[in-house]
């Protein structure tokens, strides 16, 4: 036998024995590490806090992992020990009656900058549409935007708010529905000095009627605001 054939049967002997080795991670798709068992409990709570926008207790966590609230608890405890002691960007704590992941604070000046630099992005066609709508109709409720353009506009509100350049105003008389407007940032970025000074949108519609031309420019009587 030579050398080169005995290098092999070794490397075969680590291999299957890797592969027989119980509780062992086996290769998976695009080569990544899978366990062939269900997760462990600390990647369950895991998953489940990244999707999260806010704190979840300890009982619905052992509700959606099937385990002892007590176990759940023990874990959750030792996940935000081994993250601090690790010093990752993240930590684990318990507020508001629950639990929740947090960017660490030493990292706060890091994640700003990108958050800000985010910012700097230009607008999709869709925020602009919607941001149109409520220049002109403001006070105005998600609901009445997304009629006016058809679609939902939930997502792009949150995205208008994050960039400063929408804000609630209150609730619209006689129901609880958020009324939203422009900031003063919008019109910074416009080069305006108030509301007034926005564009009349009838040389852009020739061809309406004085009453259509009223509820296209959306000059209609706003609503009580209560705050």
């Amino acid at each position: 036998m030579t050398d080169s054939e005995v290098e092999i049967d070794v490397e075969t002997a680590i291999e299957t024995e890797t592969a027989r080795a119980p509780g062992r991670a086996t290769p998976g798709p695009a080569g990544s590490l899978e366990s062939s068992g269900p997760p462990q409990l600390a990647a369950i709570v895991e998953s489940v806090l990244l999707v999260t926008d806010k704190p979840v207790s300890s009982l619905l966590l052992a509700q959606v992992s099937e385990r002892a609230t007590a176990e759940v608890e023990q874990t959750l405890r030792r996940l935000s020990e081994d993250y601090d002691a690790q010093g990752r960007g993240f930590s684990l704590r318990q507020v508001a009656g629950g639990w929740r992941l947090f960017t660490r604070t030493a990292c706060a000046p890091y994640v700003q900058r990108f958050v800000l630099d985010g910012q700097t992005g230009r607008l999709s066609q869709a925020a602009l549409e919607t941001l149109a709508v409520i220049a002109y109709r403001q006070p105005v409720t998600r609901s009445r935007v997304g009629a006016i353009r058809g679609v939902n506009v939930d997502g792009v509100v949150r995205t208008l708010m994050g960039r400063g350049l929408i804000a609630e105003l209150g609730n619209e008389d006689g129901s609880a529905a958020i009324l939203y407007g422009t900031t003063p940032l919008l019109l910074e970025k416009l080069g305006l000095a108030g509301l007034d000074d926005l564009p009349s949108l009838a040389p852009m519609l020739p061809n309406l009627s004085e009453e259509e031309l009223d509820e296209a420019t959306m000059t209609r009587p706003q609503p009580e605001v209560k705050t």
